[in-house]
Parts: structure tokens; C-alpha cells; sequence
């Protein structure tokens, strides 16, 4: 879907059923991303799926509407400092993402940074920079980016699981890795939240959703769930979807903080091919994919309730 999207913007209140009615988080949740193996994940060819181009999200991301912050911040009657929270993947997705808003909020508004996985599977075969070493590196430039962007390192936590193995609903380690959110999400009560595209190509990243989701079932909030794409940007990997009419999108106008978050991406230097010289098969961000990341605008997708 491009340009027949529309904003609609919504902070539903979830109702406050008694506990005996409520049946777990992991049961309720809404397994709309798909998990590895799902039949979402074969080429919409194989799945008898049209592939029009109205089905693919990102097909033509200039046509959404352009917002400014006022789309993500509405005080009402809150008598609090809104809360903000921007989830991310793997270190560097917060940035990648969600740069532009991040700077935007820090002038006025309580942001934090939950990580959820540690990031060592960038380069696995490194002799140089082995996980634990890798691990520190990471947090260090998500430190550094993020202090760009405003943030204080008091407000970034990361939950450092294992990257490319972050639990699915259907992992023996979902209720844990869930529960760790949970209390996560429990102690910064936020307004509004940032996440992970449901149907990211990335499988940690649906995971994340996935983990996010059923952490705000099981404490009964309801934050304004805004999502955002990573992979997606990639055309080798962009899915044709059919089940996106209850889906809004929009673009962040970023254009006064495009110069900060350009830094800030280059802080990621291990993720840029600037550092670990010793792993051929390593991850390195294309110049074709950050392209996508340093425009004036951000893309931001929300469920019509």
C-alpha cells in the first residue's frame, strides 16, 4: 500500500478484565508476523498471492503523508513528562530506524533505548573480535550514537540475547525472554513505543514484535505502537502482502536532524566495514540500503484499531 494509505493514529484503551477472564499474554497475541518455516515466508508466487505493486509497503514511501512530531507526541490529560520507549533488534537498528524521531523527542520528552539482542552474529568468524569482545563494541557504539542523538546512557538498556536466536512465540525461551520485557516495560511505563515491523524480513526482528506484544498484553497497557522498517528497504527482500488494509503509514519529517543522525549512524563503524578487517562473510551496510536511512523523512507504520 502507497498512497491510498491512510494516517489514523490511535491510543485505544485496553479494557480491565478481571485476571480469572484473561487468558495468558502468549495465548491472546495476534501472531500476525510470521514465524520461520510459516507459509508467509514462501514467495508470494508459491502462495498463490497477488504480487501487485499496492501490495508491497514500501513500493512508493514518498507518496505517504509527511508528519511532524505532533503524530507521535499528544499530551491529553497526561500530567506526566511523555514516556517514550524505541525497542530495537540488534544494535544500531534504534538508530538505523528511528534516528530522526529519537533526536526529535530528546529536546523534550523522556526517551529510553531497550536492545534486545547482543549483536555477535555480525561477524562470527572473526578471530580479532570474538563474541564477548564483539559484544562490548557494539554496546560502545550504540553508546556513542545514541549520545548524538541526545540520549543519556542511563536510558539505554541492552537485554543482551542471543543475536539470531531472539525467542519466537513458539520458543521454549519465549515466556522468559517475555517476562524480561515485561519488567522492562513495567518500570518505564511508556506512552508511546517504538517497535520492530511486524513482517520485517528479519526474523529477530519479527521476534522482537512478537516478544514487545506480548509483554504489553500481560501488563495491561495500551501505548500508542508505533512500528518501523529496517529490511524491508531491501528490494531483494521486500514482501508481498495481502493483509495490510488495517495497517496506517506515514513519514516523520526529520529534515532539521538529518545532519545528527548521519553521525550517529556513522558511529556504527563495526557495522560499516570500518573495523573488523578478518571476517570475509561479515555483515557490512551497504551504501544502497543506508541510502534509505539518510533521508529528510522517516517511515512509521501504526494499526488502525
Amino acid at each position: 500500500m502507497h498512497s491510498k494509505m491512510s494516517l489514523q493514529i490511535h491510543c485505544g484503551i485496553m479494557p480491565h478484565l478481571p485476571k480469572s477472564n484473561l487468558a495468558p499474554a502468549e495465548d491472546r497475541l495476534d501472531l500476525s508476523a510470521p514465524i520461520p518455516g510459516a507459509i508467509d515466508e514462501l514467495p508470494p508466487s508459491q502462495r498463490g498471492e497477488d504480487i501487485s505493486e499496492s501490495n508491497i509497503l514500501l513500493a512508493n514511501p514518498e507518496a505517504l503523508p509527511l508528519r511532524d512530531l505532533s503524530a507521535i507526541v499528544r499530551r491529553g490529560g497526561s500530567t506526566h513528562r511523555h514516556r517514550v520507549v524505541i525497542v530495537a533488534p540488534h544494535p544500531d537498528d534504534e538508530t538505523l530506524g528511528c534516528g530522526g524521531a529519537i533526536s526529535l523527542l530528546c529536546n523534550n520528552y523522556d526517551v529510553r533505548v531497550l536492545v534486545i539482542s547482543d549483536g555477535t552474529l555480525s561477524h562470527p568468524n572473526s578471530q580479532k573480535y570474538p563474541a564477548p569482545i564483539l559484544q562490548s563494541i557494539r554496546e560502545g557504539e550504540t553508546l556513542t550514537a545514541l549520545a548524538i542523538l541526545g540520549v543519556k546512557p542511563e536510558a539505554i538498556t541492552f537485554l543482551r540475547l542471543k543475536d539470531g536466536s531472539v525467542p519466537t512465540l513458539t520458543s521454549v525461551n519465549f515466556i522468559k525472554a517475555k517476562i524480561r520485557c515485561q519488567d522492562y516495560l513495567k518500570a518505564a511505563l511508556p506512552d508511546t513505543i517504538f517497535i520492530p515491523w511486524r513482517f520485517d524480513p528479519h526474523a529477530d526482528h519479527r521476534a522482537t514484535w512478537q516478544l514487545i506484544q506480548a509483554a504489553i498484553l500481560s501488563l495491561g497497557i495500551a501505548p500508542q505502537t508505533i512500528e518501523y522498517p529496517i529490511w524491508d528497504w531491501d528490494t531483494q527482500q521486500q514482501q508481498q502482502r495481502t493483509d495490510l488494509v488495517e495497517i496506517s503509514g506515514w513519514r516523520l519529517d526529520i529534515a532539521t536532524v538529518l545532519d545528527r543522525k548521519c553521525q550517529a549512524i556513522a558511529a556504527y563503524r563495526s557495522q560499516l566495514g570500518q573495523l573488523i578487517d578478518d571476517d570475509p562473510s561479515g555483515f557490512c551496510l551497504t551504501a544502497e540500503l543506508l541510502v534509505n536511512f539518510k533521508r529528510p523523512w522517516e517511515v512509521y507504520f501504526e494499526k488502525i484499531l
